[in-house]
């Protein structure tokens, strides 16, 4: 039969206990469920089930949610055909935290990290008699609060999967595609393939190329033993992995016992390419430098919580990728393989990371250290290796990753003896993978009273920087001064501050503005400034804005959420991506102006308009009335060829800024934004002030989805007036009914104060927009999703759920 690998998300029951756990299963007898049982599809995470709450244990940093101890219970059969000469294996992609596991009544497996995975062979503990039932039982303890500084979900929160494999097999993880060279000309690698055999085997490898075809294979033969075997490959003229084309091949690795049966099989997918960090060129990827345009993000989807099914991602980065972001940086902690999964097919780089906290315990309520915390530095002397090796282990096949971050803002960093631990964190990481990078995010370089420590910093490869204006002259001179005392350091930008920003709010109260806090029209000036920096200095290798998304938690009542995405929890974007996007994206004309234009303001009061823009210029009209046209700088670009000749006519600029500002009169109407290329108009946008609400648009993300049981649709719910312009003020209240075999799973509005359940099938819009998520019941057919609003026509989008062969 060789390997077979089932999805095992589906027939589970799940029970919430309240209070501290007492380590045993509410029912280890047998099948009997405890009343108070109720069946549940993984991943599952039961926290956003409850009401938000003031006093809850997780606090603001964990998004005032339920967390405590919940019991996961699964029944199954297994015959003795199936495990006869066979190894059967449990394999938890990620459980949020503090997992026990028992079987039958017996506890077979402890993990306490929630991001990383784990897996627990069976075949000896199963019952394999005619009419015998399996009783397994997961237990999540998520009872230590406040445990975390952010949303972490309390739960099996990532996929479940059983593992059946003949006697001989490739082991877990077990395949190690090591890049020793790559070039356009051609690629080295060093093919380590791992064991678990008590016979002569046959190892046969096989690279299939991007367009299918065999483009190297090999046949090596492995003695008794648990065999190690490794493989040299040279590939000529490879088809390269890059942020535009991610090429990706497969390598097949097939065991093969003396009589030529097949018995494993192992598929692993990676991508070729060089990956470069240099003290002056910055990031250098297949040998050309590429500047990492990044974002950071956390693991939560919104109104999924840490329970996030694949479409939700895909969607989010497919919008990050048309804002012309090109890297992610997992923070804090390694991701859903999925995630990463998607990240090589989509071109995204990513710095994948390991810890929040290493020995020195951080304070989990936000802006208060004085709150009593728990957290993993409680268990990174006995876990920490074994977590970080899972993590390298897991991820270290995929292209997207082209650095490893052993941790972020540790305390450690200004820690006499925080060297010793960073390390050896980076002596694992270059024991199992050589040719990668090792940072760390730090927050305290050149920080008063207490600085990271030199010895701490020369520790690392790529020096990664938290906030490297926040201190003194560093505001103004950002990384030259340790470009300067450290010219041989490689330098990146690891965590700083993004536009942020509540979706449709605009703040004009500061007019002196505050460290965190600022007027909409001040926030792109310190972002712009960095962000300017960053792209005319090579040696910066690029920068990770915070955030790319908002998340659960890191919030004050009655805040459940954080708001310093550039989009909503609802993945709806904000003023702030189109910021980016006119930077980032200089190959498509695009104009965005803020802020909109029903402002609860009097009439003739003075408004700081603004405008983004990849054009030459734009001209700003409001109800006809030119306002003038204007440019700023950026790119510059001085003479060429000769004195007083410039390949292009240069053109008036108003700003150095990376944004454009009128200072205009209200008045209710029109405001428009043209953007110019070689004189001519190439875009607008345009802003209308809105009547009452008067209607519902409806879309879906995808129009089919899977009839699994599993995957989800995705519907974008906006509020118009009568004449179809977009009301920006709807709060109208919104009700979600499905009709077919789907059923409404998360709403959500992006409102980071919104106290209404993100588990019901109602909810109200935030500034005219809303979300709701669709799940499969397991049947195909055609899903009905009507959405109606008290006064309002009701408007309805359909999901198709096919069966997939």
């Amino acid at each position: 039969m060789g390997r077979k690998k089932d999805n095992w998300n589906l027939g589970w029951f799940f029970y919430h206990k309240a209070g501290e756990g007492d380590g045993c299963p509410p029912d280890p007898a047998g099948s009997e469920l405890t009343p108070g049982y109720r069946p549940v599809k993984l991943p599952h995470d039961w926290s956003l089930e409850y009401s938000f709450d003031e006093k809850a244990a997780s606090c603001g940093s964990g998004g005032y949610v339920e967390t405590g101890i919940g019991w996961y219970k699964k029944i199954f059969t297994v015959t003795e055909e199936e495990v006869r000469g066979k190894h059967l294996f449990l394999c938890f992609d990620g459980a949020y935290m503090k997992t026990r596991v028992w079987l039958n009544g017996s506890r077979i497996k402890e993990h306490i990290y929630g991001y990383t995975p784990f897996s627990v062979e069976i075949t000896e503990l199963v019952k394999t008699g005619r009419g015998e039932c399996n009783v397994l039982d997961v237990e999540i303890d998520n009872s230590g609060q406040p445990g975390s500084r952010w949303y972490s979900g309390s739960g099996i929160t990532r996929d479940v999967w059983i593992l059946t494999v003949e006697n001989s097999y490739v082991a877990e993880n077990g395949v190690y595609i090591r890049q020793k060279k790559v070039t356009r000309q051609y690629a080295e690698l060093m093919i380590t393939t791992s064991c678990r055999n008590q016979e002569e085997l046959t190892v046969k490898t096989s690279i299939i190329s991007p367009r299918g075809t065999i483009a190297a294979e090999k046949e090596t033969a492995a003695a008794p033993g648990n065999a190690v075997c490794t493989q040299l490959f040279s590939l000529e003229e490879p088809c390269l992995w890059s942020v535009a084309s991610p090429c990706l091949y497969e390598v097949i690795t097939r065991l093969y016992n003396k009589e030529g049966v097949l018995l494993d099989e192992v598929h692993t997918r990676t991508g070729l390419r060089s990956a470069v960090f240099d003290k002056d060129r910055g990031f250098l990827l297949n040998g050309e430098q590429v500047k990492i345009n990044g974002v950071c993000i956390h693991h939560d989807g919104g109104c999924m919580g840490a329970a996030v099914p694949l479409q939700i991602w895909k969607r989010r980065l497919e919008k990050l990728k048309e804002m012309g972001a090109n890297s992610i940086r997992m923070s804090h902690n390694p991701p859903d393989p999925g995630l990463l999964e998607l990240c090589d097919e989509m071109g995204f780089l990513v710095m994948d990371e390991a810890f929040d906290e290493w020995k020195i315990l951080k304070g989990k309520e936000l802006g208060s250290n004085t709150h009593e915390s728990r957290g993993y530095s409680e268990w990174f002397a006995q876990c920490h290796e074994e977590d970080l090796k899972a993590m390298l282990y897991r991820d270290r096949n995929h292209p997207s990753v082209v650095i490893w971050s052993i941790g972020n803002e540790v305390p450690d960093q200004t820690d006499p003896a925080g060297y010793l631990t960073a390390r050896r964190l980076k002596e694992i990481c270059k024991q199992l993978d050589p040719e990668r990078a090792i940072t760390q995010a730090n927050d305290q370089i050149c920080a008063e009273p207490k600085a990271a420590m030199q010895e701490f910093l020369n520790e690392l490869d790529v020096v990664g920087y938290n906030y490297v204006g926040r201190w003194r002259t560093r505001a103004e001179t950002l990384y030259e001064d340790d470009k300067r005392a450290h010219p041989d350091w490689c330098v990146i930008g690891t965590e700083n501050p993004g536009m942020g920003g509540i979706r449709g709010e605009y703040d004009r109260g500061r007019e002196t503005g505050s460290w965190w806090k600022r007027p909409y029209y001040s926030t792109p000036v310190a972002v712009g400034k960095l962000l300017r920096y960053t792209m005319t200095h090579d040696y910066v290798a690029g920068d990770f804005m915070w955030t790319g998304i908002d998340y659960l938690g890191e919030a004050h009542w009655p805040y459940r959420s954080a708001s310093a995405g550039v989009l909503d929890t609802c993945g709806f974007e904000k003023d702030g991506y189109y910021f980016y996007q006119s930077i980032w994206r200089r190959d498509i004309p695009m104009v965005h102006l803020l802020p909109h234009w029903n402002l609860e303001v009097e009439e003739g009061t003075i408004l700081p308009v603004l405008g983004f823009t990849s054009c030459e210029s734009a001209e700003l009209f409001l109800n006809g009335k030119s306002y003038g046209r204007k440019a700023y700088s950026y790119p510059a670009y001085g003479m060429t060829q000769r004195y007083g000749h410039y390949d292009k006519e240069p053109g008036a600029v108003n700003t150095e800024d990376l944004f454009l500002c009128w200072d205009v009169p209200y008045e209710p109407g029109c405001i428009e934004l043209a953007g110019f290329v070689n004189g001519k108009e190439v875009c607008r946008h345009q802003v209308k002030t809105a009547g009452e609400p008067a209607a519902l648009r409806i879309s879906c993300y995808q129009k089919e989805a899977a009839a699994d049981g599993l995957d989800v649709g995705q519907i974008e719910v906006e509020i118009l007036d009568k004449d179809g312009n977009f009301c920006w003020q709807a709060d109208n209240e919104l009700t979600f009914s499905a009709e077919g075999p789907g059923e409404v799973i998360g709403v959500d509005n992006g409102r980071p104060d919104s106290l209404e359940s993100m588990k019901a099938d109602h909810i109200h819009a935030f500034h005219g927009r809303a979300l709701a998520v669709l799940r499969s019941d397991g049947n195909a057919g055609r899903c009905v999703v009507t959405v109606s609003a008290g006064g309002l026509p009701s408007a309805a989008a359909e999901v198709i759920f096919v069966t997939l062969r």
